[in-house]
């Protein structure tokens, strides 16, 4: 162990990471762009001034914006019913306002094969796809590839339905880099779309009705910095906007969190660092990870030495690391678990999902630190029940210790953590993840074509 046995029992009784979870939480709507996201921004900035960090400041950029306003799903045949209560059916962000009345077509799971059964049936439907990917898929299949095939396929509107019990309604960016999206987009829960996929056998028509705007607006990122004033940095980053229609307490108010304990932790008088470290929370992860763009972007990434990303890291106690193929990495992670007695579970697969890939996308070496659960593959995330009450501040305080002895081993001059060029990391993308990120608007390496 690189951190004091004092640091250690101060982290484990310490309340102060979820005093700030709780103040994040408590917020309400952290939307990208909006005044709740800016609110959070400044819970986080009040936390790393008591922390004991130095320098913690907002820094402004633009985004597009997209505010909700109320949506429907009306079933005209086989059977009238109408659906617009937030409870019921949500607009999903980066889609257009707009209305659309169509069969409703059932693709399944939303798999490439089948949008490609249904091919001759979505011409001026509503494609309805679940939120689950099949266990035959090598990979997990996002919902705006769902959302885009649909569109591709002419279909007129876009349902997305939970593949998870609970009457919850899923919500989530579908717009990414190309907003706004062609066609309306809404969630429904579980429920709802199983009543949708059953009518759609014998028959079914509705009207899907969104109301929204998409408009230019402004996104903050906070940042401090604790450690010697060297060049070489450690980043220690996640992302403080969540969804509109929930507290965001997990995805990612406890990411947050967390970044403002690893940094009291590491301010500590007993704790040395051989390298800076900066705490970043970035703005505009939900809508197309903006925040973290904009922090790669002006950034010196030859003096970034790693990235350790947060995002939904509160779920239990067993931490889990995406490498995105840096081994370096995951094997610290490996040994702080190992001398923590901890659990561990690790992919080393590239991923474009969460705010890590900005800087993975250039070859820096960053991992995605999260937890697993009996809710893992989504949850209660991008729905009104991701709330502080299924949390345990017990979990976030196992997470702090955890993740602080990482930043202490990535920050030492004995640890190297090698990156890769732009060109090796192209051509390290699984096929089916370049097909995603194309898709999407977010393919990084067209200067290498």
């Amino acid at each position: 162990m690189r951190l004091p046995n004092a640091a250690v029992g101060d982290a484990q009784t310490s309340g102060f990471g979820w005093d700030v979870l709780t103040d994040l939480v408590d917020v309400g709507s952290r939307m990208a762009g909006q005044e709740g996201e800016r609110r959070g921004a400044e819970v986080v900035c009040d936390a790393f001034e008591r922390a004991g960090v130095r320098d913690a400041r907002i820094e402004e950029f633009e985004i597009p914006g997209w505010w909700r306003g109320e949506s429907s799903l009306s079933i005209h045949e086989p059977h009238e019913r109408v659906h617009d209560g937030r409870q019921d059916v949500l607009a999903l962000p980066g889609c257009p306002a707009g209305e659309a009345t169509g069969r409703v077509v059932d693709v399944g799971d939303g798999t490439y094969d089948e949008f490609e059964e249904k091919a001759d049936e979505l011409e001026g439907a509503i494609a309805m796809a679940s939120s689950a990917t099949p266990e035959d898929v090598d990979r997990w299949i996002h919902r705006m590839e769902k959302y885009v095939n649909a569109a591709d396929h002419g279909a007129v509107a876009f349902v997305f339905r939970n593949h998870l019990d609970g009457s919850l309604p899923p919500t989530g960016e579908v717009g990414y880099h190309e907003r706004p999206g062609p066609i309306p987009a809404v969630g429904v829960s579980c429920e709802v779309g199983k009543r949708l996929a059953r009518y759609a056998e014998e028959g079914c028509e509705a009207t899907v009705s969104v109301d929204c705007r998409n408009e230019p607006t402004t996104s903050v990122n906070v940042e401090a910095e604790v450690g010697p004033a060297t060049d070489e940095h450690v980043l220690v980053t996640a992302h403080v906007d969540a969804h509109d229609i929930a507290d965001g307490a997990n995805d990612n108010g406890a990411g947050s969190a967390l970044v403002a304990e690893v940094g009291r932790i590491l301010a500590r008088d007993d704790v040395e660092l051989d390298t800076r470290v900066r705490l970043v929370t970035f703005g505009s992860e939900e809508i197309g990870l903006w925040g973290a763009y904009h922090c790669a972007e002006t950034t010196d990434l030859d003096d970034t030495k790693c990235v350790v990303n947060l995002d939904g890291a509160c779920s239990s106690r067993n931490l889990r690391v995406g490498t995105n193929g840096f081994e370096e990495m995951g094997a610290v992670f490996e040994a702080v678990t190992d001398d923590l007695d901890a659990s561990l579970s690790t992919d080393d697969t590239i991923s474009p999902h969460g705010d890590q890939w900005a800087f993975v996308q250039e070859g820096v070496p960053a991992v995605m630190t999260s937890t697993t659960s009996d809710q893992s593959g989504r949850g209660w995330g991008h729905t009104h029940a991701d709330t502080l009450d299924k949390l345990d501040s017990r979990d976030l305080r196992d997470m702090a210790v955890q993740v602080a002895e990482a930043v202490v081993r990535f920050a030492s001059t004995d640890v190297e953590t090698p990156g890769l060029t732009r060109a090796e990391m192209r051509d390290a993308i699984d096929e089916g993840y370049e097909q995603e990120l194309r898709m999407g608007g977010r393919w990084p390496y067209a200067d290498l074509e």
